[in-house]
């Protein structure tokens, strides 16, 4: 039998069990950055090429929504590290005003580069208010590019014996990567990069093999023990976060994002990712 007392106590357990998860997930997880390492096999990379490291940095979020403080502490850990690419999968801002360029530039200024190259796609984010003010999308290319930063916008560009083709995002009013992606040199060592991982089960592909690299989806921001996340910003809901293995030769890896669009997390860490590139084959 349950007496008052036992009850009593049991509900205090698990009022202080959801005060102490309600902290951890607000001031907590959302800055406690994981730096994931993993391999990047690549269809013909010259040997000399293996074991460079690439840096995948997804989903800033600059905005007025929490502290950068975190945000420039992981990019100036990265820029210690001297990676030998840099890429940069979309959503710098959370844009509310031009206030954000200004916040753009001043985190931007600890962003790293690579040693051989340093490129960026845009994410939806990146468009403005309903990802639908290009404008906001060229200035925020252009600050990018203030940086040394390469943004791909449909097109290929090759860094030094790496050729990584840019997807402009989804959702804002540049997509259309047919010309881009039918561009790529295929005997050349290739990543893609784009924002929304939807992109991946679009027919454009052409025969392209490789990684596709996003972001978008922060994991869910939210993941209860055992269970899926409850919200994904995708149509393919199997699109979480981590690699997939796709169809003809294609691979997918999304990026939980270094930011958030609102800071809170459980279960699902903001992530750096650190890729050794292999030889494939």
């Amino acid at each position: 039998m349950i007496t008052r007392r036992r009850f009593l106590q049991g509900s205090a357990a698990l009022l202080g069990t959801a005060v102490s998860t309600a902290i951890y997930a607000r001031y907590v997880e959302p800055q406690w950055v994981e730096y994931v390492k993993r391999p990047l096999p690549i269809r013909n990379l010259p040997a000399h090429m293996a074991g460079r490291t690439l840096v995948q940095l997804s989903d800033l979020h600059i905005g007025n929504r929490f502290d950068p403080g975190y945000l420039i502490n992981a990019l100036q850990k990265v820029a210690t590290m001297e990676p030998d690419y840099v890429v940069y999968t979309g959503d710098y801002v959370t844009y509310d005003s031009p206030e954000q360029f200004d916040q753009l530039r001043t985190v931007m200024m600890d962003a790293p580069n690579g040693r051989f190259g340093t490129a960026a796609v845009l994410g939806n984010h990146d468009y403005g208010r309903n990802w639908f003010q290009p404008e906001v999308a060229n200035e925020i290319v252009n600050i990018l590019t203030e940086r040394g930063i390469t943004v791909l916008r449909n097109r290929a560009h090759c860094f030094a014996g790496l050729q990584i083709m840019g997807i402009d995002d989804a959702w804002g009013t540049n997509f259309s990567p047919v010309q881009g992606l039918a561009a790529i040199q295929s005997e050349q060592p290739t990543i893609v990069l784009c924002h929304n991982p939807d992109v991946a089960d679009k027919p454009i592909w052409q025969g392209y093999q490789g990684w596709i690299l996003a972001g978008h989806t922060h994991g869910g921001q939210v993941k209860p023990p055992f269970l899926p996340p409850p919200m994904l910003p995708v149509s393919n809901e199997r699109y979480t976060a981590g690699e997939f293995e796709l169809e003809n030769g294609r691979f997918l890896y999304i990026n939980r994002a270094l930011g958030s669009l609102w800071p809170v997390r459980f279960n699902v860490r903001p992530e750096v990712t650190i890729f050794t590139l292999e030889r494939l084959g």
